[in-house]
């Protein structure tokens, strides 16, 4: 199965520029975690509400005054369209994220792909010790993982 069949088609951005109050209101609004960053139909990072919340607590300041680019995640991992799920899940265990983007060849987003997406369209065809096996390695602290990958 490919991507773009179970993938989010319909994704609320922001902009770079944009302070942090835009995707604190996007995620609240849209019942989200996390919300691509773009730049003239680009992709350009990822947000997430832990982000937000470090970047205000890190910096001592309110959400309106900090920028989007100050607390975003640049080095971004992305899918694409017409990539296989199995494919997808693996950059997902490999970068340890829950959403993975999805962007078409010249970098522009077209959609958004959650391990929430993959569960719900590839329960029945995977077995729960594969999707155990998913979980586990994106839950993993980033530190053992370090650790892993250096050995």
């Amino acid at each position: 199965m490919k991507v773009d069949a179970i993938m989010t088609r319909k994704v609320r951005t922001c902009h770079p520029g944009d302070t942090l109050n835009t995707p604190a209101s996007v995620m609240w609004e849209a019942d989200c975690g996390c919300v691509p960053v773009v730049e003239d139909e680009r992709l350009v990072g990822m947000i997430t509400d832990r982000d937000i919340c470090m970047s205000a607590y890190v910096k001592g300041r309110p959400l309106g005054e900090i920028k989007v680019h100050d607390a975003m995640a640049k080095q971004v991992s992305a899918c694409r369209p017409d990539d296989d799920i199995l494919d997808a899940e693996k950059i997902m265990r490999e970068h340890q994220v829950r959403r993975l983007p999805v962007a078409s060849r010249d970098g522009r987003l077209v959609g958004v792909l959650s391990l929430a997406d993959i569960i719900v369209h590839r329960g029945r065809e995977v077995s729960p010790a594969e999707l155990v096996t998913t979980l586990d390695a994106i839950c993993q602290p980033r530190a053992a993982a370090m650790a892993e990958a250096a050995e």
